[in-house]
């Protein structure tokens, strides 16, 4: 088809080793180890692995070396490397009361049960470039003490003993596999909760802060925001129980949001619910709001067409890989297509210009 393309091989490897070149930068710098990326740049690791549908944090810090920072090249890569692995078994759900926990807070109390832990956060910390960071500072002291080991109940389930929080439905069907079968409409919550946690964080951003500025009605308080490790395990056939195979970083956060009731229903909060890999609480909140957004039918609210509650919108736009190959192939020769536009805008104008001259 691209007839007038010449020498497109050679210019290819040549924009290969020239990007390789790029991506080291000045030789007289020294190179940047995955070691180095994957612990001081933990959470643009905790961003690709999330995105990414894959937790590797080692996988992840390589690629955002081999991607220059790129972060959506980066989920890119490990997308398609997730796609080369064999699928042993599933996991049985994680535990997240049984967490352990580094960081723990509540917009909805003050004494929250269990207590606020603050863990390492960037809230209370003053937006100035630290000039420090320029030179091989020492690195600070320890934490005096670790999170606690202990399970920390859910701090919604004190409000679910008294009966104020909406029940969630329990299903004993075969939740479907984004990964492994298409998208379709309408999505149960189970399929949506898998899309939105490896959305792109940015457009779950923006859903989010559009149903806070009334596009959706969805003002909400964050019930819990937790992180921490939990176990994952599986169960063996051939064993009869379950072990445990790892242990992973997880942000999990619940939201109370506006309640319902009527004549019959005494009122309740309804929830909205977000889960992701690693420490990345904005995502996580972001995508609670977005869950309760897309929850609007189900619980017979007027949706208003509110973007975030259109469920195929938000669905079919979150992806980021998705939605960079569909915008990023436009770059792409597109010399055909064009020509014949070109062709047929020129015979348009001389077509206008004859029956102007001969109005004339």
């Amino acid at each position: 088809m691209y007839v007038a393309v010449k020498g497109g091989e050679r210019a290819i490897e040549n924009a290969h080793d020239w990007l390789a070149q790029a991506r080291r930068g000045d030789v007289s710098v020294p190179d940047l180890a995955v070691a180095q990326i994957r612990e001081q740049l933990a959470l643009a690791v905790d961003r690709v692995m999330a995105e990414g549908s894959l937790h590797d944090p080692d996988l992840a810090a390589l690629a955002l070396k081999q991607a220059r920072g790129d972060v959506i090249e980066a989920v890119f890569l490990i997308r398609a490397f997730r796609t080369t692995l064999p699928r042993f078994g599933a996991s049985v759900p994680v535990d997240t009361g049984a967490m352990q926990i580094i960081r723990r807070i509540s917009a909805t109390y003050k004494d929250a049960p269990g207590g606020q832990v603050l863990g390492p956060t960037f809230d209370y910390t003053h937006r100035l470039l630290d000039f420090d960071l320029a030179e091989d500072a020492p690195p600070p002291p320890a934490p005096e003490a670790a999170a606690s080991p202990d399970p920390v109940p859910h701090i919604l389930s004190h409000l679910d003993a008294e009966g104020l929080m909406q029940g969630e439905a329990q299903s004993t069907d075969a939740v479907p596999d984004l990964t492994r079968a298409p998208l379709e409409f309408p999505a149960a919550r189970p399929l949506r909760l898998q899309a939105l946690t490896r959305a792109d964080e940015g457009f779950l951003l923006s859903l989010a802060y559009s149903t806070q500025r009334g596009y959706g009605r969805n003002h909400a308080f964050v019930g819990e925001l937790r992180i921490g490790h939990v176990r994952v395990c599986a169960h063996v056939p051939e064993l009869g129980f379950e072990i445990e195979f790892a242990e992973i970083l997880l942000t999990e956060c619940e939201t109370v949001n506006q309640f319902q009731g009527s004549k019959t229903q005494p009122a309740q909060f309804t929830r909205g619910y977000g889960l992701v890999f690693g420490q990345s609480e904005r995502k996580a909140i972001s995508m609670a709001l977005v869950d309760r957004a897309l929850r609007a039918r189900e619980l017979g609210e007027d949706t208003g067409n509110a973007p975030a509650q259109d469920e195929e919108f938000v669905l079919s736009h979150c992806d980021n890989i998705q939605s960079s190959g569909f915008l990023e192939h436009i770059k792409l020769p597109h010399y055909v297509d064009f020509q014949a536009e070109l062709e047929l805008i020129r015979k348009l104008r001389r077509d206008a210009s004859t029956r102007q001259e001969a109005a004339e």
